[in-house]
C-alpha cells in the first residue's frame, strides 16, 4: 500500500488520524471503518503452561470494553468465554473427588454444556447426551457441576442463565490418536445437537454445546 505523506500545517497542529478524517487511498477506504467485538490472545513462547495465562487472559477480558451488545442494562450483552487448554490437573482432582478418574491428557474429551433451568428438560438432554456416546461407541466417564458466580448478573439475565455442566467422554477401543478422537468428537457433538434440534423443532429449550474436545475447553 502507498501512503502519501501529510503536509505540514501552517498552524503548527498535529495532522489527525481518525478514521473518519482519513482519506482513501491505496488499498484503504475509509467506508470500511467500523466497531467489532474484541479478541485477545495470551501465550507462553515456550508452551508453559501456568495459571497466570489465565489471570491475564481475565485481564484482557475486563480490558475489552466492547465485547459484545449491550442492552439498556450495560451489565446485559452477549457476553464473553475464553479458549484454553483443558486444565487436566485441576479437572483430573475434581473428577477423583467425584468419584471417577480421568485417563491421561488426550486420552478423554471434555464436553462443556449450557443446560436448561428446567429440571425435567434437564435430565432429558442428559439422556440425549448419554445415549449419544454410547451409541458412536464411546465411553461415559461422568458428569461435573460446574461452580459458577452469577452475583454480578442482573435479574434479567439470571431468569434464563443456564446451568453449567462438564461431561467426560473415553474414545472408543479403535480409537489410540488424539486427532482421530478430535474429529469422533466433532461428529458426536453434530449428532447431539441435530437430535435435540430436531426433537424440539429448532426451538430453543437452553441446551447449547459451547465445546467438546480432547484438546480446548471453553
Amino acid at each position: 500500500m502507498m501512503m502519501q505523506k501529510e503536509p505540514n500545517r501552517a498552524d503548527g497542529a498535529a495532522a489527525s488520524h481518525s478514521p473518519k478524517a482519513a482519506r482513501r487511498q491505496g488499498l484503504y477506504d475509509p467506508r470500511h471503518e467500523h466497531d467489532a467485538c474484541g479478541v485477545g490472545f495470551i501465550a507462553h513462547m515456550k508452551n508453559d503452561k501456568s495459571h497466570d495465562i489465565i489471570v491475564k487472559g481475565l485481564q484482557i477480558l475486563t480490558n475489552l470494553e466492547h465485547r459484545g451488545a449491550t442492552g439498556a442494562d450495560p451489565r446485559a450483552g452477549d457476553g464473553a468465554g475464553m479458549l484454553v487448554q483443558i486444565p487436566h490437573r485441576l479437572l483430573a482432582e475434581e473428577c477423583a473427588a467425584l468419584g471417577f478418574d480421568l485417563p491421561e491428557p488426550g486420552k478423554y474429551g471434555v464436553g462443556h454444556l449450557f443446560m436448561p433451568q428446567d429440571s425435567e428438560i434437564r435430565a432429558h438432554c442428559r439422556e440425549i447426551v448419554e445415549q449419544a456416546i454410547l451409541d458412536e461407541g464411546h465411553t461415559l466417564l461422568g458428569w461435573r457441576d460446574v461452580p459458577c458466580d452469577n452475583s454480578c448478573l442482573p435479574d434479567s439475565v439470571i431468569e434464563t442463565e443456564p446451568l453449567h455442566q462438564q461431561v467426560f467422554i473415553a474414545p472408543g477401543g479403535s480409537i489410540d490418536c488424539a486427532s482421530d478422537f478430535e474429529r469422533q468428537l466433532y461428529i458426536l457433538r453434530k449428532v447431539i445437537s441435530n437430535t435435540i434440534f430436531d426433537e424440539t423443532e429448532g426451538r430453543d429449550n437452553g441446551f447449547y454445546t459451547v465445546s467438546l474436545s480432547c484438546r480446548t475447553l471453553v
